[in-house]
């Protein structure tokens, strides 16, 4: 299953704190993503801490990733065997919007 999303948002901390609010919808959808929920969160807050601090300009992200697994003739997403994990975070700073 996989996932995408991306925004524009005023500083690293409101970047991260959407990445959060992003990705508990992505949960909502496919619940078997609160499984990677921490990873995801690790790499894109370690991605948005890399940035320099620079208070006029507007902060870009994008994630995706997805997760795979073996079929196992149940639908608990917490006992499904994970045979794949991707997750990808790319941030960097934009002109802000006047």
């Amino acid at each position: 299953m996989s996932y995408s999303f991306n925004f524009v948002v005023a500083s690293k901390e409101a970047a991260k704190a959407r990445v959060a609010e992003e990705f508990d919808n992505v949960v909502k959808w496919q619940p078997i993503h609160a499984r990677d929920r921490a990873a995801v969160l690790a790499n894109a807050n370690a991605v948005i801490d890399l940035l320099e601090d620079k208070p006029d300009q507007d902060v870009s992200v994008s994630s995706n990733g997805y997760l795979s697994w073996e079929v196992m003739g149940n639908d608990d997403p917490n006992a499904t065997p994970l045979t794949g994990v991707a997750i990808t975070t790319s941030a960097h700073y934009v002109p802000r919007k006047a």
